[in-house]
């Protein structure tokens, strides 16, 4: 099992920006797709944003699309979340998933194999 450590989190003003990572215990480049998620208390975690192992491949929910931008360095096992514009309605914690053994990316919370603790991101209007 990989471990997944995310930082990057805070509070942050409405237009704001913040960069979260996500760090794995070991390499995660050849075929691992990882993910970014979100979730608030009382709702369903939900995707933010996917990547296929080379980066060549990504996916955005509709709700961040333009605003925030995911991206890999296999050289450093780190997944990154580039979040601009940020809203009040970005307010969650935020994990970053990992499946391992695959060439696609995924959107879906059960079919990543590896989870870290979440980061907290607070948009304050």
């Amino acid at each position: 099992q990989v471990q997944l450590v995310e930082s990057g989190g805070g509070v942050v003003q409405a237009g704001g920006s913040l960069r979260l990572s996500c760090t794995a215990s070991e390499r995660t480049g050849s075929f691992t797709a990882m993910g970014w998620f979100r979730q608030i208390p009382g709702k369903e975690r939900e995707v933010v944003a996917a990547i296929n192992w080379s980066g060549g491949y990504t996916y955005y929910a509709d709700s961040v699309k333009g605003r925030f931008t995911i991206s890999r360095d296999n050289n450093k096992n780190t997944l990154y979340l580039q979040m601009n514009s940020l809203k009040p309605e970005d307010t969650a914690v935020y994990y970053c998933a990992a499946k391992h053994y695959t060439s696609s990316l995924y959107r879906t919370v059960h079919d990543y194999d590896d989870w870290g603790q979440g980061t907290q991101v607070t948009v304050s209007s």
